[in-house]
């Protein structure tokens, strides 16, 4: 299945989109706070921090190249990679409030 044209500008910008929306809780979340964290706080890191890996990685997903004009699936990588960047950063939201 073809993909339609404009995807991968969509998805990458898509993807810097939420990237910066996840700097902008970290701030207010207060990561540089100098008080000593607990298990909430390692934990709302490490999924910010797994969060940004996924979306860094979906620009180069989507413009590597492939052997085959046809070959969308690392178009389809990408798109999963910027749902486990998405669904990380809601995660480590939620964490975030409830603890």
């Amino acid at each position: 299945m073809a993909y339609p044209a404009g995807t991968v500008a969509a998805l990458s910008s898509a993807a810097a989109t939420v990237f910066s929306i996840g700097i902008v809780f970290l701030g207010y979340w207060g990561i540089h706070e100098s008080t000593q964290w607990h298990f909430a706080d390692v934990t709302v890191a490490i999924l910010a921090l797994a969060g940004f890996i996924c979306l860094g990685l979906v620009p180069w997903l989507a413009t590597s190249p492939v052997d085959h004009p046809d070959d969308d699936s690392l178009i389809r990588h990408a798109r999963r990679a910027f749902l486990g960047g998405v669904g990380a950063l809601w995660l480590a939201i939620v964490v975030s409030i409830f603890t």
